[in-house]
């Protein structure tokens, strides 16, 4: 665990986005860096199919698998 300096814009969007999803502030930025790293790992694959392939490895019992 660390401390990571975001810009005081992207920290209020984040702020904002964890409301509306009912995630702590760093919940939602570690669920925007896992799913950009995914993003970044398998480019052909859309938003809903990462988060989908990511809920399938969760129920699963998958290595690394997240709540979506």
């Amino acid at each position: 665990m660390g401390i990571v300096k975001i810009d005081g814009a992207l920290h209020e969007e984040a702020r904002r986005a964890s409301t509306i999803m009912c995630r702590s502030i760093n919940a939602q930025a570690e669920f925007w860096m896992k799913i950009g790293m995914l993003a970044e790992a398998n480019p052909t694959l859309s938003f809903n199919q990462i988060v989908k392939m990511q809920r399938e490895a969760a129920q699963a019992g998958g290595p690394g698998a997240m709540a979506a």
